[in-house]
C-alpha cells in the first residue's frame, strides 16, 4: 500500500477527520495520523494529551494506534478509553491536558469512523491546525522522541457526573419526567447515572452501546425519532431528547412530539440563561434571525462549525452559543459542545416558569426557512461566490465571513459553498412563506447565473 492510499488526503476536514474504515481509514493511518499530531504537539511544546473513543466497533483498534504514534513521539497520555465526547473533553480541561483526541465518527454510519481534536481548554482544532497535521501525515515527518511517551489509563467517568449534578438542584426535577433516547451510542455509557444522579426521571431509550446503531440512525433526525416521539405523547411526559453517536450534539422533542429547530431550542436556553449572565449570545450564520428577534442581548454571528463556537465563546465570554446543527457551547459550565447538559437545563426552565415546553415553543414567532443546494464544481464553486460577492455588494450589505450573508426587512439569505461536496447551498428565511419564497428563487436565478458564467456557458443577466 502506497503513502497516499494510507493517508488520503480528503480524509482531513476543516475541523475533523472522517473516513470509512478499512477503506479510506486503517490502524496504520491512525499510528501515522499520531505520530504527526504528536510532532505538531511538541513544535507547539505540548507534551500530554487525554485520548478518548466512542463505541464503534473500529473505535478501539484506531484509538490504540492513534496512542502508539502519540507515545512515539514522547507524548504523555492518558487514556479515557470508551466513553463518551463529553467524558473524554471533561478530562482534558479538568486533568489541564494540552490535547484532546477523541475516535469517533459522530453522526455518520456504522462503516465511518475518524477523529476529533480539541485544545485542552475546550477550543476545536482550527482548519490549519487540521491542515499542519495532514501534513505531516501525508510526508511522513512524524518525529521520534528521545523519550517514549508513557501511556496510563484513567475512568473519568463519576469525576464528569460529579462535576455535572453540582450544577443542579435535584428540588427543581421532582415533578418532572422525560424520555431520553441514546440511540445504542455513546451516551448510553454515561446518561442513566447522570439522570439518576440529579434525579431526574427519565425513561431510557436504547442505552445499550451497539455499534451497528440496529433501533435507528447514528444522526437523530425528525424522520428517525419516531419511537421517541411515541414514548413521550403515550406517556404524557414533559419532553424528550436524543443524542448523536457520540453525545457532541442533541435534539429536543416537546410534550407533543414536536421537534425543535436548534434555533428554538437556543433561543429558550439563551431566555433563561441570560436572566442570570450576562454577555452575548453566539449564532453562527446558519442560524435564525428568531434569535435576534427575541433575545434581549448582544447577538454575534460567526462561522458555521463547532471550531469556531468553542474557541469564540471563551474568547467574548458568551452565556451560549448555538449552532444550527444542533451543538450548543454553555461556557459558565463547561467550554465544550457536550450535549449532556442541555436536556438538565430544559427540565429546569419548564419548572422555574411553570409552563409546558409546547408553551414556550408556541409563544415563538414562526418564519419559514428553506435549504437547497445547486451543483457546483469544487474546481468553481469558491470562484462563484467571491464573484457573487463582489456583485451583491453594490446593492447589498453583506456580511462575508462565512459564504455570503445578506439580511433584509422580510427576511435573510445565505449563500455558501460546501466545504465536502460539489455544491453551493442556499438557506433562506422569510417572515412569511411568501417572502421566503420570493428571497429563494431571486437568489437561486442569481447563483445558477454565476456558475454559468464563470463555467463559460453563457453571461448573466442584467442585476436584478
Amino acid at each position: 500500500m502506497s503513502g497516499n492510499e494510507l493517508i488520503p488526503a480528503h480524509i482531513f476536514r476543516a475541523y475533523d477527520i472522517r473516513g470509512i474504515y478499512n477503506r479510506e481509514i486503517y490502524p496504520a493511518t491512525m499510528l501515522r495520523i499520531g505520530s504527526a499530531l504528536g510532532t505538531y504537539a511538541r513544535e507547539r511544546g505540548w507534551r500530554s494529551a487525554v485520548v478518548g473513543n466512542d463505541i464503534r466497533a473500529s473505535s478501539v483498534l484506531l484509538s490504540n494506534a492513534l496512542v502508539s504514534g502519540l507515545l512515539y513521539t514522547g507524548i504523555e497520555v492518558t487514556n479515557v478509553c470508551t466513553t463518551s465526547f463529553g467524558v473524554c473533553a471533561f478530562a482534558g480541561w479538568l486533568l489541564k491536558k494540552d490535547v484532546i483526541a477523541y475516535i469517533t465518527a459522530s453522526h455518520l454510519p456504522p462503516e465511518w469512523n475518524g477523529l476529533k481534536l480539541y485544545t485542552g481548554e475546550g477550543i476545536g482544532f482550527s482548519a490549519y491546525e487540521n491542515e499542519r497535521i495532514r501534513d505531516i501525515a501525508l510526508a511522513d515527518s512524524g518525529s521520534p522522541a528521545a523519550r517514549i511517551g508513557h501511556c496510563h489509563e484513567l475512568n473519568m467517568r463519576d469525576e464528569y457526573v460529579e462535576y455535572i449534578s453540582k450544577m443542579f438542584d435535584p428540588a427543581l426535577f421532582e415533578a418532572r419526567r422525560i424520555a431520553i433516547d441514546c440511540g445504542n451510542g455513546s451516551m448510553g455509557l454515561v446518561a442513566p447515572e447522570v439522570m439518576e444522579r440529579v434525579q431526574l426521571r427519565a425513561d431510557m431509550l436504547f442505552p445499550n452501546p451497539d455499534p451497528a446503531f440496529p433501533n435507528r440512525p447514528s444522526e437523530p433526525t425528525e424522520t428517525n425519532l419516531g419511537a421517541l416521539k411515541a414514548e413521550v405523547t403515550r406517556k404524557n411526559l414533559d419532553f424528550g431528547a436524543a443524542f448523536d453517536g457520540d453525545g457532541d450534539r442533541v435534539v429536543i422533542i416537546d410534550d407533543r412530539g414536536r421537534v425543535l429547530s436548534a434555533d428554538q431550542c437556543g433561543t429558550i436556553l439563551g431566555k433563561a440563561l441570560l436572566t442570570d449572565h450576562e454577555g452575548p449570545v453566539l449564532a453562527n450564520v446558519d442560524c435564525s434571525m428568531l434569535i435576534e428577534r427575541e433575545l434581549n442581548c448582544t447577538i454575534e454571528r460567526i462561522p458555521v462549525g463547532h471550531t469556531f463556537l468553542t474557541k469564540q465563546a471563551k474568547q467574548k465570554n458568551a452565556v451560549l452559543g448555538i449552532e444550527s446543527s444542533g451543538h450548543y457551547v454553555i461556557p459558565h459550565i463547561f467550554p465544550f459542545d457536550d450535549a449532556m447538559i442541555v436536556p438538565l437545563i430544559i427540565a429546569q426552565i419548564i419548572t422555574n416558569t411553570g409552563k409546558r415546553l409546547s408553551e414556550l415553543v408556541d409563544e415563538l414567532p414562526s418564519y419559514p426557512k428553506e435549504r437547497r443546494s445547486v451543483s457546483c464544481s469544487d474546481e468553481v464553486k469558491f470562484r462563484v461566490i467571491d464573484s457573487l460577492a463582489a456583485r451583491l455588494s453594490k446593492e447589498y450589505n453583506l456580511n462575508t465571513m462565512d459564504g455570503i450573508r445578506i439580511d433584509l426587512e422580510d427576511g435573510w439569505v445565505l449563500i455558501r459553498a460546501s466545504n465536502t461536496s460539489p455544491l453551493i447551498r442556499l438557506t433562506v428565511e422569510g417572515i412569511t412563506e411568501r417572502a421566503k419564497q420570493e428571497l429563494m428563487d431571486k437568489f437561486i436565478k442569481l447563483t445558477e447565473e454565476e456558475i454559468r458564467t464563470l463555467n463559460g456557458q453563457s453571461k448573466p443577466d442584467k442585476f436584478m
